[in-house]
């Protein structure tokens, strides 16, 4: 199964493909990505009868987005791919998951996906 994951806005919308169905969930994550992400996943999987095990490929959704949510997104499934050996790879447009399908059935592995901003980031100076 291939799971898909898209945390560029305050709603987190996931996605599992078993190669012919396509189940999509989304979550209003808002300021709770960092201390939910995992715990949502896990969930979620469960729901669907689905186990950490049973994912064979990650797309993700890269940018642009926001800052916080990308890294945080990334850094999760980034991980997550790495330390259990599963390919993962990263797309940009609006068709992002279909691309994502279409590169992990035909064996692509970015092996790390780095996000995309569309522009250089906007740092605030501090207050005090």
């Amino acid at each position: 199964m291939i799971i898909l994951l898209d945390t560029s806005t305050p709603v987190c919308k996931l996605s599992f493909f078993d190669g012919e169905t396509q189940i999509d969930e989304q979550w209003q994550a808002d300021r709770e990505l960092a201390n939910g992400l995992l715990k949502y996943l896990d969930t979620t999987l469960r729901t669907h009868h689905f186990t950490w095990k049973d994912i064979t490929g990650i797309g993700v959704f890269e940018g642009p987005g926001s800052f916080t949510g990308l890294r945080i997104g990334l850094t999760v499934m980034n991980t997550l791919a790495d330390t259990e050996h599963i390919p993962i790879v990263g797309k940009q447009n609006e068709t992002w998951q279909k691309e994502a399908i279409d590169s992990l059935l035909a064996g692509q592995d970015d092996k790390i996906v780095m996000p995309f901003y569309g522009s250089e980031a906007h740092i605030t100076a501090p207050r005090k």
